[in-house]
């Protein structure tokens, strides 16, 4: 596009406030961010900003400029980490999502990961959206439930993630343990609070306590697991995270319908990218011990 870089001084401009801030940010003299913009006014024929002592601001119109701007340097910047996650060696950055509960056994591995390729920048994100990774928002994401349908994906099985029903040694002291399961209902239970639940176990829980005792709900899963661990109700836990918190009990062995299955996922332009390769190999070995938690 002939007038880009037009496009791109107005950016920066309505991004900052000023032609001052603009210049230095694009490393240009004031005088050429003016020229820049006069020129782009007079070729759309519309203001773009509405000039003032204290700086610019974008008028409606170039409100809808900017939007298309951000659009185009945010896909540019997806573009060069792809073509820069293509090097043969394990360095530069690289970008791991997933669900923010499976940070507590996901974060130590990540970090030994790191410390044995120091080249490597590593970027962990956890959000409830899933992130594009044919945008590239992520190298690698890990995905709990049904296997992942995009068709330019590649789904890897991870391992199953096992859940269990625990309760504290306080609670076990002032309220006694269940002998099987179909007493839960005489319990004060910790349960998930968004209807109809999405884990494996919270399924499960709804239908075998139709009318729990629930006298803690919460959608956080970290405050439900320190309620347990407070002593306020029996509730799931994964096992991986419950061998971490002292004075759990384990009520009843894991079972399979409490689990939930968890994947691997990646684009397939990075799939075969060292660092990506260097990860899941490394990940998939850390999956025997974890899966026989």
């Amino acid at each position: 596009m002939e007038n880009w870089d037009e496009i791109r001084t107005a950016y920066h401009v309505a991004r900052v406030g000023t032609v001052s801030g603009a210049a230095e940010v694009l490393g240009v003299h004031h005088a050429t961010v003016i020229r820049h913009i006069d020129a782009l006014e007079r070729r759309l024929g519309v203001r773009l900003f509405q000039r003032h002592p204290r700086g610019y601001t974008p008028t409606e119109a170039g409100e809808d400029l900017m939007r298309v701007a951000q659009e185009a340097n945010d896909r540019f910047g997806q573009m060069a980490g792809r073509i820069k996650g293509s090097a043969s060696d394990v360095s530069g950055d690289l970008v791991v999502t997933s669900l923010g509960v499976l940070s507590h056994f996901l974060v130590p591995a990540l970090a030994e990961f790191q410390q044995a390729n120091p080249n490597l920048a590593l970027r962990y994100l956890t959000a409830e959206r899933l992130f594009r990774l044919e945008y590239g928002e992520a190298h690698v994401a890990i995905r709990a439930g049904g296997a992942p349908d995009q068709p330019d994906n590649v789904a890897q099985p991870f391992f199953d993630l096992g859940a269990a029903l625990y309760a504290s040694e306080g609670y076990i002291a002032r309220h006694g343990r269940p002998a099987e399961l179909d007493q839960l209902g005489d319990h004060r239970l910790v349960c998930v609070d968004s209807q109809p639940p999405r884990a494996p176990h919270a399924r499960w829980l709804a239908k075998a306590v139709p009318v729990p005792r629930a006298v803690f709900r919460s959608d956080d899963d970290d405050a439900q697991w320190r309620a347990i661990c407070a002593g306020a109700g029996i509730g799931f836990v994964p096992c991986l995270h419950a061998r971490e918190m002292p004075g759990l009990v384990q009520l009843f062995a894991p079972r399979p319908e409490w689990s939930a299955p968890l994947w691997l996922v990646t684009h397939m332009d990075l799939h075969r990218t060292a660092k990506v390769q260097a990860l899941l190999t490394f990940l998939k070995a850390r999956a025997a011990q974890w899966q026989d938690t």
